[in-house]
C-alpha cells in the first residue's frame, strides 16, 4: 500500500468514527434543542461559512461549469436529503437501529453500481447482499414489539432511504472528488444546501437552542456537530476518495454502527435487545461478503 492510499483510509476510518459520535449527539440535539430542519440548517450555515473562510487561505482551483454542476447537485443528494432523512429517522427510531442500517451502506452501493454502471454481481455477492437484507427485515420485525422509539418502522425505513441516497452520492460524485480539493468541493456543497434549508428553518418552529433556553450542553453538542460531524467529517471523505475506491470507502461505514451503539447504550439511549446483535451480525457479514473481493 503506498503512502497516498494509507492516507485515505486512516482519513475515512477517522470520519466514520466521527459519524459514529455524531449519531447519539444528534439524538440529543434532536431531542431537546432542535428541530431536524433546525439541526440541518445550523450544520449547513456554520460549515459553509468555515469552508468558504478556508478557502481564502488555500489555492484557487478553476471548476469546470459541469464538475460545478455535479458538486452541487451532489451536495443536495449526499448532504441535505440524505442527512435531512438521516435526522428525522433518530427522530423516530433509536441510535442502535439507526447505526445497524447505516451498516447497509456497501450494499446499496453495489446494488446501485450494479444497475448504473453494470457491474456483474456473483453469486458471493448475492449471498451478502442477502444477509444484509435479512439483518434489516429483522430489525423492522422486531421494532414492532421491542422497539424503543416513537416509531421505530417509519424510522427505519428513513434510515434505508438516507443510505440509498448517500450511496449514489459516493457513485456519482467519485469522479470530481478525484480531481479537486475536499474544500473547494465541500465549499460549494454546504453553500448550496444552506440556500435551500435556512429559508425553510426561519420560518419553521422555534429552536430552544437559540432560545432564550439555551444552555451550554446544547451548544457543545452542536458546535461537535458543525465542527467535527460536519467540517473535519465532510473533508475527510473527500479526500480519501481521491485514493479509494467508492466500494472500499463505503467498507468502513461498519465502524459508525460499532461506535454509535456502544456509545448510545453507555449514555442510555438505547437498551441492549437480543435482536441488536444478531441484526448486526447479518448486516455487516453480508457488507463484508459484498466488498471483499473490491477491498483486495
Amino acid at each position: 500500500m503506498d503512502k497516498l492510499k494509507a492516507q485515505g483510509h486512516v482519513a475515512i476510518l477517522t470520519a466514520n468514527v466521527i459519524f459514529g459520535l455524531g449519531v447519539p449527539a444528534t439524538k440529543a440535539l434532536l431531542t431537546h434543542w432542535v428541530t431536524p430542519m433546525g439541526y440541518m440548517a445550523s450544520r449547513c450555515f456554520f460549515a459553509a461559512a468555515i469552508f468558504w473562510l478556508i478557502s481564502l487561505f488555500t489555492r484557487k482551483e478553476h471548476v469546470e461549469r459541469k464538475d460545478l454542476f455535479v458538486i452541487m447537485a451532489g451536495g443536495l443528494l449526499g448532504f441535505v436529503i440524505s442527512q435531512t432523512l438521516t435526522a428525522i429517522a433518530l427522530n423516530y427510531t433509536t441510535p442502535v437501529y439507526f447505526s445497524l442500517v447505516a451498516a447497509l451502506t456497501p450494499v446499496a452501493v453495489m446494488l446501485l453500481a450494479a444497475m448504473l454502471l453494470n457491474e456483474h454481481i456473483t453469486g458471493l455477492k448475492s449471498f451478502g447482499v442477502s444477509l444484509g437484507i435479512v439483518g434489516a427485515l429483522l430489525m423492522l420485525y422486531m421494532s414492532q414489539t421491542s422497539g424503543t422509539g416513537k416509531n421505530d418502522l417509519l424510522g427505519i425505513t428513513l434510515a434505508v432511504l438516507s443510505v440509498l441516497t448517500w450511496a449514489v452520492y459516493l457513485i456519482v460524485t467519485r469522479k470530481v472528488s478525484a480531481k479537486y480539493s475536499p474544500v473547494t468541493q465541500m465549499k460549494w456543497v454546504f453553500l448550496v444546501s444552506a440556500v435551500v434549508t435556512v429559508p425553510i428553518a426561519l420560518f419553521g418552529p422555534e429552536q430552544p437552542l437559540y432560545s432564550s433556553h439555551w444552555q451550554w450542553e446544547g451548544i457543545v453538542e452542536m458546535a461537535f456537530i458543525v465542527l467535527f460531524c460536519t467540517v473535519v467529517g465532510f473533508f475527510l471523505i473527500p479526500f480519501a476518495m481521491k485514493y479509494l475506491k467508492a466500494t472500499t470507502v463505503s467498507i468502513y461505514t461498519n465502524i459508525q454502527p460499532v461506535v454509535a451503539s456502544l456509545v448510545a447504550i453507555a449514555i442510555g439511549q438505547d437498551t441492549l435487545t437480543w435482536d441488536m446483535p444478531v441484526a448486526g451480525i447479518l448486516v455487516l457479514l453480508g457488507a463484508y461478503i459484498v466488498t471483499m473481493k473490491k477491498s483486495e
